[in-house]
């Protein structure tokens, strides 16, 4: 069955599941980083499925393949920003591990997507 709409992709689906526990965990974040850590993690966190549909709506590989390696430096960077946000205590240890894991989970999708393409 050939997949005619990016809906249909396990990672979107895994990359908005992301950004719901992202938007969920930066909440309760302080007043003081709404214009840092929220904006810059709830940014990368949006940017993982949002380029994964783009890049499925490409016309060739070679630009859909740019749009999954966006996706896939997204999570690096996401990664990086829950793991600072749990150092100051914003983020609790288990959000941050399941954050992790999902992020874990989206980037050996997105190789896998890669490499197929």
């Amino acid at each position: 069955m050939k997949i005619r709409n990016f809906r249909e992709l396990d990672v979107w689906k895994v990359g908005k599941e992301i950004v719901l526990d992202v938007y969920r965990a930066t909440a309760t974040f302080p007043k003081v980083e709404v214009y840092g850590l929220v904006a810059q993690m709830r940014k990368a966190s949006i940017s993982i499925p949002s380029n994964v549909a783009e890049g499925f709506n490409r016309f060739h590989n070679k630009e859909y393949r740019q749009f999954l390696f966006i996706a896939l430096g997204s999570c690096a960077e996401l990664e990086t920003q829950v793991e600072i946000s749990s150092d100051l205590g914003y983020v609790q240890q288990n959000i941050r591990d399941l954050i992790n894991e999902k992020l874990d989970h989206e980037a050996r999708m997105l190789r896998n997507l890669l490499k197929k393409l």
